[in-house]
């Protein structure tokens, strides 16, 4: 072997040198830098499209925030107008009722103004002041609970009393000691009765 030969042997390729000595390539080093710009370019994107998300969310929620205190303020709204409304009615019901008994009252009056009335001439003015008030009653929805006799005892419209002997029936009206009245359909007084007596 000669020695010039020697020398080249001992030479390494130029890349196993590079690969051994720790140096990127210049090839790698672009890839390296093309996959950061990418993962970066990524991640900004990424960034955008959270950031436009997290703009929509609070808009829509300050849309519902708004839109809960406009149904609030109409929900307390109607509520103080239907407050309005029906203490208007209960004082308009109590007018319209009134109303009504001013000319049982003027009736009266003009009895008791009478100096010379027979005792006839009262009980006719009393007959028909009474025809008044009853209309009166029953424009305004207060009608009488007068049962006839034999009909079936109702706790909730009848007071009995007493319970009596009777042909009738067992738990049945013998007689009304006094009328009862309802108003709209609801019991205002209970009619006092007697009942008669199971046999």
């Amino acid at each position: 072997m000669s020695e010039h030969s020697q020398p080249e042997q001992n030479q390494q390729p130029s890349g196993r040198h590079d690969a051994l000595s720790g140096a990127p390539k210049p090839e790698e080093l672009e890839a390296a830098a093309a996959a950061n710009a990418f993962e970066a370019t990524q991640a900004v994107s990424e960034l955008v499209v959270a950031q436009a998300e997290i703009a929509t969310l609070t808009a829509k929620n300050t849309e519902l925030a708004d839109s809960y205190l406009r149904a609030k303020a109409e929900s307390e709204n109607s509520r103080r107008r239907a407050d309005e409304e029906v203490s208007k009615a209960r004082k308009f019901a109590l007018e319209s009722f009134a109303e009504s008994l001013l000319p049982v009252a003027d009736s009266l009056e003009a009895g008791l103004n009478l100096p010379s009335a027979t005792p006839e001439q009262i009980k006719e003015g009393a007959a028909a002041t009474l025809k008044q008030l009853k209309a009166a009653l029953e424009r305004n929805r207060v009608m009488q609970i007068d049962p006839p006799a034999g009909t079936k005892f109702d706790p909730h419209q009848h007071q009995a009393i007493s319970v009596v002997p009777s042909e009738q029936e067992a738990n049945t009206v013998v007689t009304v000691l006094q009328k009862g009245y309802l108003i709209a359909e609801r019991v205002l007084r209970p009619a006092l009765v007697t009942v008669s007596a199971p046999k």
